[in-house]
């Protein structure tokens, strides 16, 4: 279900209110270049700093803008197991493809905690369910043993994100769990090394501005054409790099896609923009990569 590139969107802001007319064509871009599928209010979507009319409104519009041209994964995840539910049931009624659940933040539950948790969001719904172990941020993660026992008690949880930063980790899904639970890559520049290794797409920050070459590098390598996916990756390299050394995420991405003209560069607090001196270092980038002039 999950073979492919999917973009983990940003939400656009304009005078501090949700930009639907910037959002609309973000997404335009993304099914015009060929993305599988997008993920609206992920964490590069700003969830935690979004209302809950305004998450809801989101995947809304998401959904009506997709109009059948790809999948939607709604980002339902959240530190609180019942507010993740309702997210979720939420999405689902909106008609959603399946969602993207974050692994629970500050909280720090154990396994038995997280298998808890996800349980309880699983036997809520009837949506297709996406991990997201991504330790940097949220101190824990969800290990293979916690995956395959939930896989195993809850079919409807059928991908993993994973954002660890190992590699290996995907070889260690493939060896414990079937091929019916995917693995997806929470990495832009890891993506080609999880694939090599069995995972079948990626969820991309860097696809919000390049989602084509993301698109064809996924293409390359579930084609088995390695030569051209490792051609795409060496060329895209320097932007994986630049985003996340720059800043947090989505600071970079929303500073790029500013700079091309789509949308304003406006964050939610705690987040600020980029100091001015790495927007220059970003500048001189997307004009070396021949994104903008």
């Amino acid at each position: 279900m999950f073979n492919g590139a999917h973009t983990a969107l940003v939400t656009p802001f304009k005078d501090r209110e949700f930009d639907e007319v910037a959002f609309r064509k973000l997404i335009d871009t993304q099914f015009e270049n060929g993305i599988a599928g997008i993920v609206p209010c992920g964490t590069t979507g700003e969830s935690p700093t979004l209302s809950h009319d305004e998450h809801a409104r989101v995947i809304e519009i998401a959904i009506d803008a997709t109009a059948g041209r790809g999948i939607v994964i709604a980002g339902t995840g959240s530190n609180s197991t019942r507010e993740a539910i309702a997210l979720t049931q939420s999405a689902e009624r909106a008609g959603a493809d399946a969602a993207l659940l974050v692994c629970p933040y500050y909280n720090k539950p154990s396994q038995e905690g997280l298998f808890q948790h996800y349980r309880a969001i699983a036997t809520s719904t009837q949506l297709p369910l996406m991990l997201y172990s991504i330790p940097g941020r949220s101190v824990i993660e969800i290990t293979v043993e916690t995956q395959e026992r939930l896989h195993k008690e809850c079919p409807n949880i059928m991908a993993m994100k994973e954002a660890g930063g190992d590699p290996e980790r995907v070889s260690q899904i493939r060896e414990i769990l079937p091929d019916s639970y995917q693995v997806l890559s929470g990495d832009d520049a890891l993506t080609l090394s999880f694939m090599e290794r069995g995972a079948v797409g990626v969820v991309s920050v860097a696809s919000n501005l390049i989602p084509a070459q993301l698109a064809a590098l996924v293409s390359a390598m579930l084609d088995g054409d390695s030569h051209k996916a490792i051609q795409i990756h060496a060329e895209c390299t320097p932007l994986f790099e630049g985003l996340l050394s720059l800043d947090t995420n989505p600071v970079p991405i929303k500073e790029a896609l500013a700079l091309t003209g789509l949308m304003t560069n406006e964050l939610r607090l705690p987040l600020t923009g980029l100091a001015a001196e790495n927007t220059t270092k970003l500048t001189r980038m997307l004009q070396e990569l021949g994104i903008i002039d």
